[in-house]
This record gives C-alpha cells, structure tokens and sequence, in this order.
C-alpha cells in the first residue's frame, strides 16, 4: 500500500522481509509463553507452529541482509520493543501492578501494536527507498497509526471476558460505548488528514471513504460475544481489502 500510494518501484526485499518477519514474530509473541520450558512435550500441532516460525525466521535473516544500514538500525529499535512484547527483561519494580513485559503494562498494549506496524507498513519502505520525510510521509503514518488503533478496539471488546482488568485496556477502561465513540473519532481524524496532504490523490480519498466506512461498521457492530472470526478473520483483512482497493483504481 505505502509502495503505491507514493508511487515506488516494488521492493522485493522490503515486501518479503515484512511478510516472513511478520510471521516470526507474531508466532514468537503467541506462543513464546507455551513453548519456553515444555518444548519436549509440546503437542504437534505447536512442534509444526515452531517449524514453520523457524523456516519463517531463517527466511526474514536472508531479505533482512539485503536491506540497507539504515533499515537495518531503525529496524533493530522496532525489534526490542516487539522482543519487549513478549519478554519480561523491564525490571518489575519500575511498573505498578507487577507486569512482566510490554504486553502487559497498563494501558500501554494497543500504542505499541499501532506504533510497530505504523513504522513497519509506512517508515520502512520510505527508509529503505531513501524517501525524504516531508508532511505528507508524516501524515500518512499518523493515518496508519490511529486506524491499526481502531481495528484493535474491535479485539479489545472481544477480549473483555478474557483480558486481566491489570490490562487496562480501553474498554475496561472506558466501556465499550464510550469505547466506540472514539474509535468514531478516530476514524474522522484518519479521513480528514489526507486533506493536509500536499499531493491530493483522489484515488487515495475514495480508498480512504471505503476503509473509513468498512472500518466504522466493524467497529460499531463489535460486541463481547462476537463470532469466532469477526475479529480474527474479517477485522484483520481490512487491510487486504484496502490493498486491493488501491490496485482496482490504479
């Protein structure tokens, strides 16, 4: 997306490295917390999950190489915080409620994920390219930043029969009303910011509509007792949708 909408070449290794690192560390996230002290009786299907996230690494290693120095440094900062996520290494002492990691420090869940994938989806391209930041670069990574943040309100609700209550998260904070009011917000800030672009693409703002209202409705009919693949399946391919929204108009 972040390839077309600033008009770049395809960047194989960029594309493949986000792909297969993507892979890595979500499985890494998922699944560190099972696999760390019983990998001798882990089920099969978790010993397939561990085969694949290795072939998934060792690939990320290979395009990882070919990106550039700077990719590379901005990258290593985005990889401990993702390392972070899912590791207890921030002494407990320094946060109340005794968290262990990233994840679980009050309140704090749903800025990092919006923050690694804002950076991972709109800086890296740009960085790796040489791309010179300038208001419109800025703008569209606020964008991504506050819709990664709308699309996880929906997991939010989901997760209030689940999630501890040391988790903070915006609904147990707030409610789940209240909740949506400012995913509704949110959703206009992301809309009315590609009008402060310097290079007003009208196929961008007809994207941008789509994905505005695509979004909305998931928001607004999100609840505690969703189906089984109303967040993990039709939420998270919002951004698919949006891709091939761009490649139709363009």
């Amino acid at each position: 997306m972040t390839l077309l909408q600033f008009e770049l070449a395809y960047s194989r290794d960029v594309l493949y490295f986000v792909f297969f690192a993507t892979i890595t560390a979500y499985n890494f996230i998922k699944y560190f917390g099972i696999t760390k002290f019983h990998h001798r009786r882990l089920a099969g299907w978790l010993k397939t999950i561990q085969i694949f996230s290795l072939m998934a690494f060792i690939a990320m290693c290979y395009y990882a190489i070919e990106l550039s120095v700077n990719s590379l440094v901005y990258l290593s900062i985005f990889g401990l915080i993702t390392f972070l996520y899912a590791i207890p290494l921030v002494p407990i002492r320094y946060f109340r409620d005794e968290q262990k990691n990233l994840r679980q420090i009050s309140g704090l869940k749903i800025y990092v994920i919006a923050l690694v994938w804002a950076f991972t989806t709109v800086s890296l391209p740009l960085i790796e390219v040489e791309v010179s930041i300038n208001s419109d670069t800025v703008i569209t990574f606020i964008q991504r930043f506050v819709l990664v943040i709308v699309l996880t309100l929906p997991f939010e609700i989901r997760d209030l029969n689940y999630d501890s209550i040391k988790l903070a998260t915006v609904p147990q904070r707030i409610g789940i009303k209240k909740t949506k009011t400012i995913g509704v917000f949110l959703l206009l800030i992301f809309f009315f910011l590609e009008y402060f672009k310097d290079d007003i693409d009208y196929d961008a703002i007809i994207s941008t509509v789509i994905i505005l209202f695509v979004s909305l409705l998931f928001l607004l009919f999100s609840n505690k007792n969703q189906s089984k693949y109303y967040s993990a399946f039709w939420v998270e391919s919002v951004p698919i949708l949006w891709l091939a929204i761009l490649l139709m108009l363009g």
